[in-house]
């Protein structure tokens, strides 16, 4: 991925932030280094495609003893990284209505981005 020479600002959808404020701190602590990648136009370490909510959208992951914390996002477009959604999990599998509230919240995004 290259380097955009200037930092992309954070767009959080939805309640994201309020969602990522209440994971654990360390959780929090990785995933925020995470977004912080990605605004210098940086590969975050540990992300994968996620196909089944959109063609450019990615998450973010990390895991304690507890869950699985999971970031959704769109990639950078126009200095701007979108934040889909944010929840955790118990299981390896992603819950069907996590992935609806993701596709929701892109479409609302795309149809913003298409307005100008």
């Amino acid at each position: 991925m290259p380097s955009f020479g200037k930092d992309a600002l954070i767009a959080w959808e939805g309640d994201s932030k309020e969602v990522i404020s209440s994971f654990p701190e360390e959780a929090r602590q990785n995933l925020g280094f995470q977004l912080r990648l990605l605004q210098q136009g940086q590969q975050p370490t540990d992300y994968r495609p996620m196909s089944s909510v959109g063609p450019g959208v990615f998450e973010l992951r990390d895991q304690d003893e507890r869950a699985w914390y999971r970031v959704i996002y769109l990639s950078r477009i126009r200095d701007v990284v979108h934040v889909l959604h944010c929840f955790q999990k118990k299981s390896r599998e992603t819950p069907a209505r996590e992935i609806s509230t993701a596709r929701q919240r892109l479409k609302l995004v795309r149809a913003r981005i298409r307005r100008g």
